[in-house]
């Protein structure tokens, strides 16, 4: 069985028409559709960027992947297109965290839109995560005290910009710098950006324009790898005491002035 013939297959039944219907539609023969459907025969180039056109799924991914192992949530509409993302699931229908490990993160920028790519990922499952689709990011560097280097932020997949809420975190994933994890505070209406920060001040805020973001995933869970010792601890407790006061110091200046 081709992967053509199943998708085909998989669009009808998506859509719920019969043979006669999904013929209709698309002004094909109800003979042609029993042919592909039963592998007695391959669709032409033309029929395939038809059906491209109907599905609003890019031919590569009509002919290269299996759309029934990303569920029948994997299509999300982006504007008036509607983009294939991988929803993987497993044998009981629920769905699965993909895991970016910290030696595939570089790649994830030039593989994150790859069907093959995302379902080559190891996979976890969390029962207590919210609705949504979530992915797995690994955590480099000390920019987001406490958290560790080699911990993991779960994130669950924000699709609509105007969601952004300022003051959450986000892994986001951008044009230029790649993938990183910060607070984002939403400027969007102001001069069409985020600003991104750190919850370590000793690296500096910037700007990213917003159609320099290709993904963004807001904050669910963590996951630590290294336990804390009680020295790490202390000095968490007390780098988040000079934040909260550095962020009063602020408000008392804007009062002040």
């Amino acid at each position: 069985m081709s992967i053509v013939q199943k998708n085909i297959q998989f669009i009808r039944s998506q859509k719920g028409f019969s043979q006669s219907q999904f013929a209709d539609e698309l002004g094909w023969s109800k003979s042609q559709i029993g042919a592909y459907e039963e592998n007695r025969a391959l669709p032409s180039i033309e029929k395939l960027i038809q059906l491209s056109d109907y599905s609003k799924i890019p031919v590569d991914i009509l002919i290269r992947h299996d759309l029934k192992k990303s569920g029948s949530a994997s299509f999300i509409e982006i504007g008036n297109q509607r983009v294939l993302f991988p929803i993987m699931v497993d044998s009981d229908n629920e769905n699965l965290i993909e895991v970016v490990p910290v030696k595939a993160s570089a790649g994830y920028l030039s593989g994150y839109d790859d069907p093959e790519y995302i379902e080559q990922l190891q996979k976890i499952k969390l029962p207590f995560l919210p609705t949504g689709k979530h992915r797995a990011f690994p955590i480099r560097g000390d920019s987001m005290l406490p958290m560790k280097d080699g911990s993991f932020v779960i994130g669950r997949f924000i699709e609509d910009r105007r969601d952004i809420k300022t003051g959450k975190t986000y892994i986001l994933l951008t044009l230029n710098d790649g993938m990183v994890y910060k607070r984002v505070y939403n400027n969007i209406e102001l001069n069409n950006s985020l600003l991104l920060m750190s919850d370590n001040k000793t690296y500096h805020d910037y700007s990213v324009p917003i159609d320099e973001i290709l993904e963004l995933w807001e904050f669910t869970c963590s996951i630590n790898t290294q336990e804390y010792s009680e020295e790490e601890l202390k000095l968490s407790s007390i780098i988040t005491m000079f934040n909260e006061l550095g962020i009063e110091l602020k408000s008392l200046e804007k009062i002040m002035k």
